[in-house]
């Protein structure tokens, strides 16, 4: 891991940029700590860590003030990587589908997911092996939002994972659903009702397939984008007890 730039918020939060293995990252943590400070990786869509930093951020300062760590990477084929013409043959296959009005076909939600699970996850837990040696972080280790598919993989195959906060989502390989009876993490799962890119039912079926002894599902009425400020309080206190 090679650092790359440093500087501290408004709110003493410091903020670093780095480099793992050619993928780039950001790494927030408290401005002062007595104790290592558990650490909560930060999923996202694929659109690139530029697109997205308003949101990372807001969520990072929250966790940093909670008491956490909080950390992210570029995902595959996205922001400054290299382009994955794979990847965005799938994602153009889907953009066709949905604006004929046609459901994702299986076909095309594995040659969209299950690839970039398979690259996104071990980058996580690479990432993970740099940044828990850190001074002032320690486990144990949260991971919030992003793709539901990647949250899935990486609460199966990463023992540090101890808790997850998911987005619901329906683009999920029959595989990956399967993958989900095996995920054994307390889970705090979001779903918007009336998400316009998501299939409800699917969702819940999803929902069901998890195999954790403690799961919740915490479902608001609106779109893609309407999810309340009470429901990040709600998965803000879900980490402080699993975590802390």
């Amino acid at each position: 891991m090679r650092f790359t730039s440093e500087r501290r918020l408004d709110d003493g939060v410091l903020e670093r940029e780095f480099i793992l293995d050619g993928i780039p990252g950001i790494l927030w943590t408290p401005a002062s700590a007595s104790v290592p400070a558990p650490l909560i990786l930060l999923g996202h869509p694929p659109l690139g860590l530029r697109a997205m930093y308003p949101r990372l951020v807001a969520r990072a300062r929250d966790s940093v003030a909670r008491g956490f760590a909080a950390a992210t990477i570029e995902l595959p084929g996205s922001g400054d990587r290299p382009r994955w013409p794979a990847a965005d043959q799938a994602r153009s296959d889907l953009r066709r589908a949905m604006a004929a009005g046609r459901p994702a076909g299986d076909e095309i939600v594995d040659a969209l997911v299950l690839p970039l699970v398979g690259k996104a996850v071990p980058e996580w837990r690479a990432a993970l092996d740099a940044l828990l040696p850190l001074p002032g972080i320690g486990g144990p280790v949260g991971y919030s939002g992003g793709l539901i598919s990647v949250g899935i993989r990486l609460a199966v195959v990463e023992p540090r994972v101890s808790a997850a906060v998911l987005f619901a989502g329906s683009l999920v390989p029959r595989a990956l659903v399967e993958e989900a009876r095996q995920v054994t993490v307390p889970l705090h799962v979001l779903l918007q009702w009336d998400d316009e890119g998501n299939d409800r039912q699917a969702s819940l079926d999803l929902f069901d397939a998890f195999g954790s002894e403690e799961k919740s599902l915490h479902a608001h009425l609106g779109g893609h984008t309407g999810v309340p400020e009470s429901a990040g309080e709600a998965a803000a206190q879900f980490f402080t007890r699993h975590l802390k």
